[in-house]
């Protein structure tokens, strides 16, 4: 199977274009701080996808739960952007429902990883 049809690629993909379109309309101030790291550590969620489609299921599991691990820390970062108005609330629910759906997504192969 090619990694980059997978469907949980393909929303980690989309969510990081939806960051970078918001990234426009941050505060400068925010940009290069908070939103910075919101950025990054979308990157850092698609590398653990790619990462996962590629080793054995051992190894697997590991950079799975790291990325899940990952994905909660930009969850409370969107929050931390919400919270202080760096986005507005439309955005934050577009976001959030993006990473919910990620979430869902990486739960379900961790779970089967496990089986």
């Amino acid at each position: 199977m090619d990694d980059f049809d997978i469907p949980i690629f393909k929303k980690s993909y989309e969510l990081y274009k939806t960051l970078y379109e918001i990234r426009l309309k941050v505060p400068k101030q925010d940009r290069y701080t908070l939103w910075q790291k919101c950025e990054n550590t979308s990157i850092k969620i698609i590398e653990g996808i790619l990462k996962a489609t590629s080793t054995n299921k051992e190894e697997r599991l590991a950079i799975l739960e790291n990325t899940s691990n990952d994905l909660n820390i930009l969850r409370v970062f969107v929050r931390l952007a919400k919270d202080t108005r760096v986005i507005d609330q439309s955005k934050y629910e577009i976001v959030q429902s993006s990473i919910d759906e990620i979430g869902r997504m990486l739960g379900g192969w961790i779970r089967s990883t496990k089986v």
